[in-house]
């Protein structure tokens, strides 16, 4: 643990007492994008999708099972992973819960993968989740949204130096760096009204974060996220933790 400063409870009380000020601002401010998300144009998808599913083939339309609204996870399985993303993976263990508090709300969430099914299922068994989990792997629905990229795309990254913990994700996933870079994790939204699906919503990358809640609850610890200089990402699936794995420094 390392050293940090010490005060009475006056002291702390003055101080969280300012910072208190700054959450509230900071909650104001999320309220108010959250507007103007909710104010972006829809844009209806003109593309006819096909989704492999547990019940056949699907449309985008058939995805929202009967409600108004659509999430999507974009989980970075691709077609040579022998298993998910870790990162997405920690995702989808808060996804998981979720799934039957917003359908009380109107909405269906969904993950999305490029593998094929019976992959995606049997992981999906594997880590224990309930939620609907479709194959993309025979449409562009990834690649569209910027979550599936070439090799033409990815050579000034694969010709540099790549990064320790990304070639730990590869490994971890069962696949070389170039199959497992190709993937991108995201978040899309849709509307459905009068029969036409509407694309309301796209984020990646730290957009993410409200999904990896253990991320919020991190940086409320002492110690925060606590990642800085690390050589090996800490992160692992559920099942994995205490156990060795591949890619775990010795």
């Amino acid at each position: 643990m390392p050293e940090h400063k010490v005060g009475t409870q006056e002291e702390f009380d003055a101080a969280r007492a300012e910072l208190l000020a700054e959450e509230k601002e900071l909650t104001r401010r999320n309220d108010e994008l959250a507007r103007k998300r909710r104010e972006l144009p829809w844009v209806p998808v003109e593309k006819d999708y096909r989704f492999e599913t547990e019940d056949g083939t699907k449309s985008l339309a058939d995805l929202f099972d009967g409600r108004s609204q659509l999430l999507v996870y974009h989980f970075m399985f691709g077609p040579p992973y022998d298993a998910g993303c870790t990162v997405c993976s920690s995702i989808a263990d808060t996804l998981d819960p979720n799934v039957v508090h917003l359908k009380a709300r109107d909405v269906t969430l969904i993950c999305s993968s490029r593998a094929p099914l019976d992959k995606l299922l049997a992981y999906r068994a594997r880590m224990g989740w309930s939620f609907d989990w479709v194959s993309s792997g025979g449409s562009d629905f990834h690649r569209d949204l910027g979550f599936q990229y070439t090799e033409d795309e990815l050579r000034p990254f694969l010709e540099g130096e790549i990064p320790s913990t990304v070639r730990q994700m590869a490994e971890l996933s069962g696949t070389d760096v170039r199959g497992y870079v190709t993937e991108g994790p995201g978040l899309s939204a849709y509307a459905l009204s009068d029969g036409t699906v509407y694309r309301t919503y796209v984020t990646t990358a730290r957009g993410l974060e409200p999904a990896m809640a253990y991320y919020g609850l991190l940086d409320r610890t002492p110690m925060g996220r606590h990642e800085e200089g690390e050589q090996m990402f800490w992160l692992r699936r559920h099942d994995e933790y205490g156990a060795k794995t591949a890619a775990t420094p010795r």
